[in-house]
């Protein structure tokens, strides 16, 4: 049997000369003092509840949360380098209708396997889950 083709996405973005970013048409100024390890965490952040929006509406729910992220970065032992050695990501969560805690579960699951951003990261994110 013939493996089906992944889908594949294609994202760009631009930093312009003034320190604002672009894509699609749009520009966002990033604070100064906001560093690029910053712009790593904000994006495990929308990534994962972007994924955990997505499981949840084919299961009919409606998702409400907020969260939070920070991680240490220093010279790894494995190879020298310098990058994230510890990731942990909290999030305050809520469901309308609330699923059975399987389902939960199954959901919170999905959020953090489907994550992009979280997949690409070494040391994979240690997430925290406060489901009110």
């Amino acid at each position: 049997m013939a493996q089906a083709k992944a889908k594949r996405f294609e994202h760009a973005v631009s930093l312009l000369r003034d320190g604002r970013f672009s894509a699609d048409g749009e520009t966002v100024e990033v604070p100064e003092n906001w560093t690029p390890e910053h712009s790593v965490l904000a994006g495990l952040l929308d990534c994962s509840l972007t994924s955990l929006r997505y499981h949840a509406l084919r299961y009919g729910v409606a998702v409400d949360a907020e969260g939070s992220a920070s991680g240490s970065i220093t010279r790894r032992e494995s190879d020298g380098r310098y990058g994230f050695v510890r990731i942990d990501v909290h999030f305050d969560v809520s469901f309308a209708p609330k699923p059975d805690q399987a389902e939960i579960a199954e959901l919170l699951a999905k959020a953090e396997r489907d994550c992009f951003v979280g997949a690409s990261l070494k040391p994979a994110p240690s997430y925290t889950w406060n489901v009110v």
